[in-house]
C-alpha cells in the first residue's frame, strides 16, 4: 500500500507529465531546462524521487505555472484535452498537407493552359 507521500509524489510528477506532453516537450527538452539527466528527470515524473521546493518552483517555472497548480493540477481535465488537442493538430497538419497538393495541382494546371501553349507559337 503507498503512502501518502507516495501518492503526492506520483500526483505531482503526472501533472509534470501532462504539462510536459501538452507542449510537445521530451523529458530531454526539460530535463536540459532543468539541469539534470533525463534519469533524474524520469524519477520525478514517475514519482520515485522526493521533490523538494527549490525543483517544484524551478520546474513551475519553466512551464510559466504557479507551484499550486503543479500539485492541484487534475489529470482526468487535463488528458481528454490533450487528446482532443493532438486531434486537432493531426486533422490540421492533413489539411495543409491537401492544401499543398491542391497548390501544385493548380500551378500544373496553369502552366498547361498558357505557359506550354504559348511556347508551341
Amino acid at each position: 500500500m503507498s503512502t501518502p507521500k507516495e501518492n503526492t509524489n506520483k500526483a505531482i510528477g503526472k501533472n509534470i507529465r501532462v504539462l510536459r506532453r501538452n507542449r510537445n516537450w521530451s523529458q530531454d527538452d526539460v530535463a536540459s531546462r532543468l539541469g539534470i539527466s533525463v534519469p533524474a528527470f524520469s524519477k520525478i515524473e514517475t514519482g520515485v524521487t522526493d521533490i523538494n521546493l527549490s525543483r517544484l518552483e524551478q520546474i513551475a517555472q519553466i512551464f510559466e505555472v504557479g507551484v499550486p497548480h503543479l500539485i492541484t493540477l487534475q489529470e482526468e481535465r487535463a488528458e481528454p484535452q490533450l487528446i482532443q488537442l493532438n486531434f486537432v493538430q493531426k486533422r490540421l497538419q492533413d489539411r495543409e498537407s491537401e492544401i499543398a497538393k491542391l497548390r501544385r495541382k493548380v500551378i500544373e494546371l496553369y502552366e498547361e493552359v498558357y505557359i506550354i501553349p504559348a511556347m508551341a507559337v
